[in-house]
């Protein structure tokens, strides 16, 4: 949060109706393995002159993931970008008792703990970032990424982070940027 918000307040300095191409590192550092440094790196837009601009929640410039082109698909389908939105879920698993553990040895079976948690723990962190989204306002997320790991906490803790954009549709048609037309081009032999 604390990252994302300093990288929002470069926007806002700098007259930005958004940040785009938003890219969140999760970095341990070599020298003290309980230290994580996060980084919010995105490009600051600002709208054309004549255009009424776009912003996020409260007035704030709008964080989005999505490309320069995939903004621009977006705004040609009559949406617009909010906020990038995340849901995280840590999920400790129990260890299995000592006599289920070697009564699994040399076999192939499912451990249902494992698939439970794994399931449970990506619904919540998919909820997360879709309650984030409502109070953004938003009428959907585009672009969502599910990512499972671990950041090397201890074995049998598992984590899903989900992150996209939240959208809702232009109010006004007249924001809307030109549409493409396609032109068909046609060679002339000399």
């Amino acid at each position: 949060e604390l990252a994302m918000t300093r990288m929002e307040q470069e926007a806002q300095s700098l007259s930005a109706d958004g940040v785009v191409g938003v890219r969140l590192e999760v970095k341990r550092m070599d020298w003290d393995k309980d230290i994580l440094e996060f980084l919010a790196i995105g490009t600051a837009i600002a709208h054309s002159k004549g255009h009424p601009g776009f912003k996020g929640p409260s007035g704030k410039p709008f964080t989005s993931d999505l490309s320069g082109q995939d903004l621009w698909m977006l705004l040609q389908s009559g949406y617009r970008p909010l906020a990038l939105v995340m849901g995280s879920c840590v999920y400790h698993v129990a260890h299995q008792g000592m006599l289920q553990s070697l009564g699994n040895v040399g076999r192939n079976v499912e451990m249902p703990l494992f698939t439970q948690a794994m399931y449970d723990a990506r619904e919540l962190a998919m909820e997360r970032m879709q309650q984030e989204a409502k109070e953004a306002g938003a009428e959907g997320v585009v672009a969502v990424q599910l990512h499972e790991g671990s950041h090397n906490w201890q074995p049998h803790v598992i984590e899903f982070f989900a992150i996209g954009t939240a959208v809702k549709p232009i109010e006004d048609a007249a924001v809307i940027p030109e549409r493409l037309i396609p032109q068909i081009v046609i060679p002339v032999n000399d």
